[in-house]
């Protein structure tokens, strides 16, 4: 194969690599409380859940998203333990 002689960066840009690592966590919110989405890929959605938008079950190897409080009194640990899983477009239209 031909070597490509464009340069490199060294690093890539600070948010984009903190973004990559996190899994593309962000942050809304949401009729006044925020909360933090984590997106499932297909590969990674390995169980079935209840979506609480809808009722319904998400399979297994359906991309969909992780939610959870962001700002919880009880902290970090209480609102991870709570978190649901929702259908992408349920929760877009919550």
């Amino acid at each position: 194969m031909p070597r490509s002689h464009r340069r490199r960066s060294e690093q890539p840009d600070d948010d984009s690599f903190a973004r990559l690592l996190s899994g593309w966590k962000r942050t809304e919110v949401r009729r006044g409380q925020e909360w933090t989405i984590q997106p499932v890929s297909e590969t990674q959605a390995v169980k079935s859940y209840i979506c609480p938008g809808c009722g319904r079950v998400i399979e297994a190897g359906v991309a969909h998203l992780v939610a959870w409080r962001a700002d919880g009194v009880l902290g970090d640990g209480a609102d991870l333990a709570a978190r649901r899983h929702w259908h992408t477009h349920c929760w877009r239209i919550s």
